[in-house]
């Protein structure tokens, strides 16, 4: 408990650092000064305590999502970005944009849910029809499928010039979320609450199927909840700020390697670790390049793959 009170506080400190990083400079003595301190104070409230709390929910949910996702598919690769959800959520973005521009957010968040309920519930059934000889194949089978979507929502998106929208929808970018425009992950931290409450069972399925009937569990209502949950949370990610890669692939490994698969235990670290990584990215992405900011998705999307790939060495190194 000593051990996550104080990553609770680092995490804390990295967000309240990430406060004062940004194009407008801002510090305590401008936020204290009468000349300048009403515009910075405008800007705190308008612009970087939004962009810091969306950050931290958008982590949060996803780590628990990713977990949620390789307890139901038996396998440690796989993660929303991994296995079609994402870029189901973006189709679902897209034909929003195509045939309800005007919808509100939520409204948008519900659509693009639904679309990436279809696309996870298609990934679960393809690899129930699949022999599957090695791990590797479970997010190989993710990555086809979502590259078939990807390919049919790029080719709806040209064909009615709609790129340049889906590439600001999908970019992963934090930097125009303000306040009005980011509550919507609120949804995502009361379904990471509902996950924990549910947590043993998710345990208990991810076990299999025929261990979870003899135990008296409704297999199939946990997986529903659980692909719900994912849905829910990968389509509130995308709609407020884009797609978020890896994140439910680094950080539930990390804590399982370290504390095991005991969800009741492990999942505050995992939401926690979660928001901690995005902070993290994005503030390396306001600083390597400042004034100019790299998007948190493309980040994530470097520091992912070198993880995947370590991942898949070392399972090779044991195998052998």
């Amino acid at each position: 408990m000593k051990l996550f009170i104080l990553a609770l506080l680092a995490t804390a400190a990295v967000a309240a650092a990430s406060l004062f990083v940004g194009v407008s400079e801002m510090t305590f003595s401008t936020l204290l000064s009468g000349q300048g301190g009403q515009r910075a104070w405008m800007v705190l409230g308008a612009s970087r305590v939004p962009r810091t709390l969306a950050l931290i929910l958008a982590g949060a949910g996803m780590a628990v999502a990713g977990t949620i996702m390789q307890m139901l598919s038996r396998n440690r690769f796989v993660e929303p970005s991994t296995a079609g959800t994402v870029e189901s959520a973006s189709l679902g973005m897209l034909a929003v944009l195509l045939l309800a521009p005007d919808l509100p957010v939520i409204m948008k968040m519900l659509v693009a849910a639904a679309f990436a309920l279809a696309g996870t519930a298609v990934f679960l059934s393809i690899l129930r029809r699949v022999p599957l000889h090695s791990p590797v194949l479970v997010p190989l089978i993710g990555l086809m499928l979502g590259g078939v979507i990807n390919a049919c929502t790029t080719f709806f998106a040209y064909r009615y010039d709609l790129l340049q929208a889906m590439g600001a929808w999908t970019s992963g970018d934090f930097s125009a979320v303000l306040r009005g425009r980011y509550e919507v992950l609120w949804v995502a931290l009361a379904l990471t609450v509902a996950a924990y409450i549910a947590a043993d069972r998710f345990t208990v399925a991810g076990m299999g199927e025929d261990f979870s009937t003899n135990l008296g569990l409704d297999y199939r209502k946990v997986v529903g909840l659980g692909l719900v949950i994912v849905s829910m949370v990968t389509a509130s990610v995308v709609v407020t700020a884009g797609i978020l890669p890896f994140i439910g692939l680094i950080v539930p490994n990390l804590v399982s390697m370290v504390m095991g698969d005991r969800l009741r235990h492990t999942l505050p670290w995992i939401a926690l670790s979660g928001a901690a990584l995005v902070l993290v990215c994005d503030m390396i992405g306001r600083l390597v390049n400042a004034p100019y900011e790299i998007p948190v998705g493309s980040v994530l999307g470097v520091v992912g793959s070198l993880f995947f790939l370590n991942l898949l060495l070392r399972r090779r190194l044991r195998a052998a």
